[in-house]
């Protein structure tokens, strides 16, 4: 279970290069608490999530199960399809270590990981014939009720954070790049260097840098050195905003470009 979760968590992070900007998209956001509703109404029993029914198709005779292999791949499996139960988990978990491996902290790669070895660890207790291990009755219920009302509230949140992320208007696209090219000629003729700021008003680290970083005395000093350039690249899907992006290789939001002027 742990390497399931592992690799996944593996896979996500390293294979996304934009998967981090989804977390700021609010249709993203909309869509997570959407699946949150479904999954809280399966915790109260109005829509039922049973995934356990395609645990038959996979073939492991019971001769077989007492073997190291076919006994570990039984454990991916059982993970597999312990996806619905801890989805909202899940999920979040894969958002943040995302968002942390893409400020720079390596960590961010070992929490899928570590959800994996928590939900495997009752496992052996449970195999060794111990009986520390609570029994089975209304209690459980309750529990499963409670974090019915948990997801809700997760649902809420996100909802909340998509609406917050709704765009506040922006320039139509062929006059902001037009723009830029003026201030990007204005620059060249002045031999001035040029950083250009692409952001979007539904990309939290953009106003996150904007209140932060960009208001320290020392960077907002180093900056007066440059053209200062800010691009709302709003609509990441749109044709044109997505050339510029690649033109100067930026991978999401925020970017940030640093042009020098030719000897």
């Amino acid at each position: 279970m742990a390497v399931a979760y592992g690799g996944l968590g593996l896979f996500t992070v390293l294979t996304g290069s934009k998967f981090g900007t989804l977390n700021a998209s609010p249709i993203f956001n909309f869509s997570i608490a959407a699946i949150f509703i479904l999954l809280s109404l399966a915790m109260f029993d109005v829509l039922r999530i049973d995934l356990s029914r395609f645990g038959t198709k996979f073939g492991f005779s019971t001769e077989k199960r007492g073997r190291l292999i076919p006994a570990f791949a039984m454990g991916v499996v059982a993970a597999l399809l312990a996806g619905a139960c801890v989805a909202p988990i899940l999920i979040a978990v894969l958002l943040q270590a995302t968002t942390l491996y893409a400020g720079g902290n390596v960590a961010g790669l070992f929490l899928p990981l570590l959800l994996g070895v928590g939900m495997a660890l009752p496992w052996p207790i449970a195999g060794a014939g111990l009986t520390v291990l609570p029994k089975p009755g209304n209690w459980m219920v309750k529990i499963k009720h409670g974090f019915g009302v948990l997801i809700i509230l997760f649902a809420a949140y996100y909802a909340w954070v998509g609406i917050g992320l709704l765009p506040k208007g922006a320039q139509s696209t062929e006059v902001a790049i037009a723009q830029l090219e003026t201030e990007l000629m204005t620059a060249a003729e002045e031999g001035r260097p040029v950083f250009i700021d692409f952001w979007a008003s539904w990309c939290k680290n953009c106003l996150q840098m904007e209140k932060t970083t960009f208001k320290d005395p020392g960077v907002m000093k180093r900056l007066h050195e440059f053209t200062e350039i800010k691009f709302q690249a709003e609509k990441l899907a749109d044709p044109q905003i997505k050339a510029l992006l690649d033109r100067y290789n930026l991978p999401g939001l925020p970017g940030y470009v640093i042009l020098t002027p030719k000897n």
